[in-house]
């Protein structure tokens, strides 16, 4: 039974970081590409070089009708495009239905608020799928949350830095919905028998076979003593 169990666990924990780490891939070519253009252009890029290079980037993929990824793109660093103080590159995929209820969604650009001096303004250095990247020059996982900015709904936001000359000078990102990710990894979670929960970094809860720990809560420090890392996630599969 044993057996049984730890081959569960391990299928499990190879779900988990095949499924984050393939999506990491895809942003880390990203990554490599904006900062290629960007040391070709000697760190000086326009808004509409910048939207070009990263529509390029992530359209492809966002234009699947069962992409995983539901947004994607390129967020500045403030002042870094020559043209722009605050920029969002960032594109919607068939998925995503922000913005536009029930309606059947479409591929588009999402349009944020980016002057400051409007009301809906939002800083978006202020957040964590921001901050943390920016502190650690690390890839991040932030949530699961409610994205007001670009889902309205449950949200894992991965994101990793881009660096000009060891600068940060932006992330690359991708946005999932919890919901898809529930289901792609509930039924390994389920088969290891028992109560298993996944949690991210901030011990928040990801996926979960217990009810009384749902999707977005904290769990207590004091129950993940049986706890395996993930790959190369931050993510951890808690026992019990």
């Amino acid at each position: 039974m044993t057996t049984i169990v730890d081959a569960a666990i391990a299928e499990c924990v190879s779900a988990v970081g095949a499924t984050f780490g393939t999506v990491f891939e895809q942003i880390d070519s990203w990554r490599t590409a904006i900062e290629l253009h960007v040391a070709r252009s000697a760190g000086v890029v326009t808004v509409v070089e910048v939207d070009e290079v990263v529509e390029a980037l992530v359209v492809p993929g966002l234009g699947a009708r069962d992409a995983l990824i539901i947004g994607a793109g390129f967020v500045a660093s403030p002042g870094f495009i020559s043209d722009a103080r605050w920029h969002l590159a960032w594109w919607l995929g068939h998925a995503n239905t922000f913005g536009i209820g029930s309606a059947d969604p479409s591929l588009r650009r999402l349009e944020a608020e980016e002057n400051p001096a409007s009301e809906s303004f939002r800083d978006y250095t202020t957040l964590e799928w921001w901050q943390v990247p920016a502190s650690t020059l690390a890839p991040h996982i932030t949530g699961p949350y409610v994205d007001y900015l670009c889902t309205d709904d449950y949200t894992l936001t991965l994101t990793m830095p881009v660096l000009h000359e060891g600068t940060m000078i932006g992330v690359s990102g991708a946005d999932l919905y919890v919901n898809d990710i529930e289901r792609a990894l509930l039924p390994r979670v389920r088969a290891i028998g028992g109560t298993a929960t996944i949690i991210n970094a901030s011990h928040r809860v990801v996926v979960s076979t217990d009810p009384h720990r749902p999707t977005g809560s904290i769990l207590r420090a004091d129950v993940e003593a049986d706890a395996v890392a993930c790959g190369e996630t931050s993510l951890q599969l808690v026992l019990g």
